[in-house]
């Protein structure tokens, strides 16, 4: 006989490696789209970069993903269902919000597919609010910050090279940058990895596979493998929108704003708390963008990418539940 939690159990498995893969060429601008817009390296080498520290940052740590299994619902209370059905909301929302070029955030998207999906199978008193209330607050200060050290880093690098002519300051920026875009890919795989890594532990806890919510050493390398490799498909939509339509950047813009995107998402991951690598690098963005002059953000696609940010829990939320709904019949719950 059919051993369908077994099945679940492989979809769930396939389906957050898929989540992984998409991640990677869905959040390829927020490691290389400010150094591509400046010329720092071409798109095959910067990507290329991207991929391999996605891989070395995603065999790290596992703080974040013991966050995104634990922080959410307790595993032994849910069933594979429940997993697969939140991680294709995720999906699915990455994928149309990649189609229409707009960076919007994989954390809230899982987070909100498996919030969505619990719902569905019992109502939201299986949630921990104590824990998304934590998650979520990550979420919505990391912009804040980034914003906030993006427009204070662009201001004392402009201070201490006053004296410089723009043409050699961005000359030497521009390798420099190269730097900064390595310290952003490795802190994005550190970051965006782990939200796999937790979805699918939490399954094979779920299943009884593991006694107790520890990362497999399996696990860590498939995400970071998966990852890399859609890194290394490249994502050239959001690239365009982040790195040319957003703010105009020079080198000099571009290294402050990968190494105070960075600085914010390794010391949040440092602690466990899954910020989106999506919202920090944007708003880094807006900060050195401001501190340039207000004019210099494009604020139409500023209002884009605000709404899909504000959309995107309760989207991937309904897609889940949605999801939910069209699976039970085949699967049961």
């Amino acid at each position: 006989m059919l051993d369908l939690s077994l099945v679940l159990l492989i979809l769930v498995i396939v389906a957050a490696l898929a989540f992984d893969y998409i991640n990677g060429f869905h959040d390829t601008a927020n490691a290389i789209a400010t150094c591509v817009s400046t010329r720092a390296l071409s798109v095959k080498s910067a990507i290329l970069m991207a991929a391999f520290l996605n891989f070395a940052g995603a065999m790290v740590s596992t703080k974040v993903a013991t966050t995104i299994g634990k922080g959410i619902v307790d595993a032994s209370s849910i069933t594979q269902m429940v997993v697969l059905a939140g991680v294709m909301g995720a999906i699915i929302w990455n994928l149309i919000t990649w189609y229409y070029g707009l960076p919007s955030s994989s954390s809230h998207a899982i987070i909100g597919g498996i919030m969505g999906a619990v719902i569905a199978h019992s109502g939201p008193a299986l949630l921990h609010w104590q824990g998304l209330k934590k998650i979520v607050l990550a979420l919505l200060i990391s912009p804040i910050v980034g914003t906030l050290i993006g427009f204070i880093f662009m201001v004392i690098v402009l201070w201490i090279f006053r004296n410089h002519s723009p043409g050699p300051l961005n000359k030497g920026f521009r390798k420099l940058q190269v730097g900064s875009a390595a310290f952003m890919a490795f802190s994005h795989g550190s970051a965006d990895a782990q939200k796999s890594m937790g979805v699918i532990t939490m399954a094979l806890l779920s299943y009884g596979l593991i006694p107790s919510f520890e990362v497999p050493t399996w696990v860590k390398i498939a995400c970071a493998v998966a990852m890399a490799l859609g890194t290394a498909a490249g994502g050239w939509r959001i690239i365009k929108t982040l790195g040319r339509d957003f703010v105009k950047l020079q080198p000099v813009h571009g290294f402050c704003v990968e190494t105070a995107a960075a600085s914010v998402i390794m010391g949040a991951a440092t602690f466990g708390m899954p910020v989106s690598t999506t919202h920090v690098i944007t708003s880094s963005i807006l900060g050195v963008g401001i501190s340039k002059r207000l004019t210099a953000v494009n604020w139409g696609v500023a209002y884009r990418i605000l709404w899909a940010w504000v959309l995107t829990i309760p989207a991937s939320a309904l897609v889940a539940f949605l999801t939910y709904q069209g699976l039970t019949p085949l699967f049961g719950k």
